[in-house]
């Protein structure tokens, strides 16, 4: 029985994006994907009751240890990341092709559990998109694991919609993608904040997951910050809420937008 999160080192969550010359300007410490100090806690959840292994996996270069050794602080049991410089460029299906790859040279994985999304990008197509790649049933934004049963191979969860949530059954192995505050995620301890900074995080590279260099179909050509507005503020007073509102309708018919 195998679990596995994906995770990459990202901005913290109070980061403030400044774009110059085209490009973000990089953050000066990056911190575990923040959605996925959730889906660690829920693989560890699972380890405390079904006793299941535990594997933490990244794609890119070595900053995204910093995400890999928080993880095994929290108390998952391996790390792994996959990197070359021919992954460099990769779009959004070129990263879920190497995620699938990884996943299935671990071989026994029965549960891949994603984030909400990557903070950094705020996306969630790679999660459909390895899923797909994989051949195996997803549920995003799901609300809360009912029921794991590993042996007989399925699940039950609690998935979140619009107009509240619903229960479903799906089969095992499967992907996964949480929803927010699903659980109250753990912090490090002592003992595996000295057991992560001893641990060589093996790194496989594309060759070893039998991935060619392919040309990305998508390419990020620049970015650009968003045009600032400015204006003023008018509030209306009146005795009464219908006093309020003929007071605003009579505006808005002498600036003509009615």
């Amino acid at each position: 029985m195998h679990v596995v999160v994906v995770t990459k080192s990202a901005p913290d969550k109070e980061f403030k994006i400044t774009i110059a010359d085209g490009k973000v300007k990089p953050p000066d410490e990056l911190f575990l994907n923040y959605w996925d100090e959730y889906s660690v806690t829920e693989a560890l959840k699972l380890k405390d009751a079904h006793s299941v292994k535990t594997t933490v996996l990244a794609v890119g270069e070595e900053i995204h240890n910093e995400a890999l050794k928080d993880a095994l602080a929290r108390g998952m049991d391996e790390a792994v990341r996959v990197w070359d410089d021919s992954m460099e460029r990769q779009d959004s299906l070129a990263y879920s092709k190497t995620v699938a790859a990884a996943i299935k040279k671990l071989g026994d994985v029965d549960l891949v559990i994603f984030g909400k999304e990557l903070f950094d990008y705020s996306t969630d197509t790679h999660i459909f998109q390895v899923a797909r790649l994989l051949g195996w049933p997803v549920v995003g934004s799901y609300l809360n694991i009912v029921n794991v049963d590993f042996n007989a191979k399925t699940m039950t969860i609690e998935k979140l919609l619009e107009e509240g949530k619903q229960t479903l059954t799906t089969k095992l192995p499967a992907v996964i993608g949480i929803a927010q505050d699903i659980n109250e995620p753990r912090n490090k301890t002592f003992p595996g904040i000295k057991r992560a900074a001893r641990t060589e995080i093996p790194v496989w590279t594309g060759a070893d997951l039998g991935l060619s260099a392919d040309e990305p179909a998508v390419t990020t050509v620049e970015f650009r910050a968003i045009p600032s507005f400015t204006g003023n503020v008018e509030f209306i007073d009146g005795a009464t809420e219908q006093e309020k509102a003929e007071k605003l309708v009579e505006k808005l018919l002498q600036e003509k937008v009615i």
